[in-house]
């Protein structure tokens, strides 16, 4: 009986070690190695560009509304006859027109299936080229083509379509500004 005890105790040992240590370290080495935006989270000063950030004013583009709760990411669940989604589709017209956004694409006037979609189509920023460059005092031709240079194409060139990652705009947006010393 204490062989078979012993032998138990033994083999726990070895896969404790292989599959609680030496596995995860190598799995986190791996993946620093090859994917090392992912593994760390896509982490920059302004947040995370995984996840959607609420940039506010005219001098800032803007993404998807969010969640309502964005701590519990999902779908809204409207249908297209909910008077609900109507409503909120209105008042996010609204705001755009405020911001001096005229016609805003469907992708910014409602929220993503996660709630929390970090990026917009090309359409969704170009729309909104116009409010920025006049808030930041910059020439349009200046802030559209830093649109167009921050657009990804579909994912593996065919998969989806083109988006542009709000952070990563803004980001580019600030740096082009302090560099123009440009207001905002």
């Amino acid at each position: 009986m204490l062989l078979h005890l012993r032998r138990s105790v033994v083999a726990i040992l070895i896969l404790t070690v292989i599959c609680g240590i030496l596995y995860p370290l190598a799995e986190i080495g791996l993946a620093q190695w090859w994917f090392p935006g992912q593994a760390n989270g896509s982490v920059t000063a302004n947040g995370s560009t995984l996840i959607g950030q609420t940039w506010k004013g005219p001098g800032w583009f803007h993404g998807r509304p969010d969640a309502e709760n964005p701590l519990a990411t999902g779908p809204t669940n409207l249908g297209p006859t909910s008077r609900a989604l109507a409503a909120a589709v209105r008042a996010a017209i609204k705001a755009e027109a405020a911001l001096g956004v005229a016609n805003p694409p469907a992708d910014l006037v409602t929220t993503s299936g996660s709630g929390v979609d970090p990026d917009i189509s090309p359409a969704a920023a170009l729309v909104q080229v116009e409010a920025v460059a006049k808030a930041r005092g910059l020439s349009a031709a200046v802030v559209r083509r830093l649109v167009v240079a921050q657009e990804s194409g579909p994912e593996l060139g065919f998969l989806g379509a083109s988006t542009v990652n709000v952070l990563k705009l803004n980001e580019a947006l600030a740096k082009l500004v302090a560099r123009n010393g440009a207001g905002g």
